[in-house]
Order: C-alpha cells, then structure tokens, then sequence
C-alpha cells in the first residue's frame, strides 16, 4: 500500500490532479478485477439476496476512493511513515468501535481491558513517531530546529479520520463478501462504484486532462490500481488462510515496513528521510498494540 501511495502521488504530478490520479487508479484496478473474477468465479451473478441487504453495503468504493485521495494529497505533506501511521491509527480506533457496537453487521466483541492497552500502545507509537523525535532534536540541538507549520497538524487529523473510512470500508466490503459468497466479486464492485464516483468527480469539478512531458514517466507510474486491486484479493486468500485477526497484523507489519523503506531510500521519486531509532521504537510499540487488540 505504500507503494500505491508513492506511485499515485508521481501519477498525480504528471497528470496535474489527485482525482484524475486517482480515476486512472481505479480504473486500471477495475480491469483487473474483471479479468481476476473471470478467471476464478468465471461469472458476474449476484446473488439475489443482496438487493434486500442496507444502503450502506455499496458505499465501501466511495469511503475508498477517500481514503486513495487522500493518501495521494497527504503524502507530499507529511511523508510516506506519517502518511501510513495516521491512518492506522484511525484503522484502530474505528476498528475498535465496530468491534463494540457490533456495526455494518460484524459480531460484537466488547472492549476490553487488553484491547484498551492495546490502543494505549498504539497512540504512544503514533506519539513518538509525530512528535518525539522533533522534541528531542530541539532540546539537543535547538539550533537545528525548524520551525512547525501548523497546517501540518490538520493534515494528520484528516490522515486519522481517513484511517477511520478505510476500518468501515474493510468492515462493509467484508460483509458484502459474505452476501456474494465471494471477495473477489465484492472487491470488484467496491472499485466499480469508486471509479463512477471518481467519473462523477472529475465531471464535476470539470478537471482537465494534462500529461507533463517535461517530467519523466516512468512505466510502474500507472501500476498503482494493479497494486490496489492485489492488496484486495490479496486479502481475500490471507484471511481464510491465517484468521482476520493475524492477517491485520501481518499487513500493518508490511505497511510500516514498506513506508519506511520508501522514505529512507527515497523510492518512487519520495524525499529521502533519515530513520531513526525513536521511529523504529515507536513503530514496534504500535505493532505490540494492534497484537494486543487483534490476537
């Protein structure tokens, strides 16, 4: 997912607009998921009871398409570690009260005192990797520190609230799964509505196609939508495969690996950010966390 992140983010600079980056995303996402349900469903059938199922059941394309947005406008502005701890941070949060209220038809699985200290750990790790490491740089070396913009803060609430979308967009494309009997086919009707939402967007913010010659184009610019659609079905086989509970662990890991690995090598045209030892603390102690939570 990190990947996707850097790669659209290029795609949105090339092309001159998030929502254009993100249409061009979700639909090469939708193809292959087409071409993905051909060859393991081998048909398009619905089964007949999800007409009588709620209206919320078809709005996880339209909570990804925020979250994608987002991600591709956040990533600039606060770096491919932030841009992937706010939201797992929301993923937590709102993981935890769909768990508690039972939401978007999920079992209900009270909150209880190791899922709280779960979230404890979690929001320190989100606290050190934000904040630590600046306070310590401005007590050691105050000469060296720079100063705060403070857009930067509403920026990590709006990467918070989009973590959030992203745990009830898992939680409405898991149920719609079930209805259909089948991942793939929810999958694919998620990306369907969020690439017509971004058809509607685009039409109506009247965004205009550009392509910048003048930058390099790259080929795996236009494979963030694969990388999408495979982190999607990728689900599909993990979770049978390992519980819902392990498989969230094993993809935060991959998550918080991947960032930080874009970020001190600089991968996909990212800045270059050193990593230090209070990120690599701060991010082990989110991982104990969501252990805490899940397992």
């Amino acid at each position: 997912m990190p990947v996707q992140t850097s790669v659209n983010t290029r795609l949105r600079g090339i092309v001159g607009s998030p929502f254009l980056a993100s249409l061009l995303s979700f639909s090469i996402g939708t193809v292959f998921l087409i071409v993905l349900t051909l060859f393991v469903e081998q048909n398009f059938r619905l089964n007949p009871g999800v007409w009588s199922e709620p209206g919320w059941i078809w709005i996880g394309g339209v909570l990804g398409v925020i979250f994608l947005t987002g991600n591709i406008l956040l990533f600039p502005r606060i770096g491919g570690v932030q841009t992937v701890i706010m939201p797992i941070f929301g993923q937590v949060l709102m993981g935890l009260l769909i768990d508690n209220f039972g939401w978007f038809s999920t079992a209900v699985t009270p909150v209880s005192p190791s899922r709280l200290l779960g979230a404890g750990f979690v929001l320190l790790g989100v606290v050190g990797t934000v904040a630590l490491g600046d306070w310590l740089t401005k007590r050691r070396h105050p000469e060296q520190a720079k100063p705060v913009d403070p857009t930067i803060y509403g920026w990590r609430i709006m990467g918070v609230v989009m973590g959030m979308m992203s745990a009830a967009q898992a939680a409405i494309n898991g149920h719609l799964g079930v209805v259909l009997d089948s991942a793939i086919k929810a999958a694919l009707i998620s990306f369907i509505v969020g690439t017509v939402t971004l058809l509607l967007v685009n039409l109506i913010v009247r965004t205009k196609w550009q392509f910048d010659r003048s930058l390099p184009t790259p080929w795996w610019i236009w494979i963030g939508g694969l990388i999408g659609a495979l982190f999607i079905a990728g689900n599909a086989v993990i979770v049978p495969l390992v519980g819902a509970g392990a498989a969230v662990v094993i993809v935060t890991i991959g998550l918080l690996t991947g960032s930080l690995l874009i970020d001190r090598f600089g991968l996909f045209g990212a800045a270059k950010t050193p990593v230090t030892g209070v990120q690599l603390i701060s991010l082990g102690l989110m991982i104990i966390g969501i252990l805490l939570i899940r397992l």
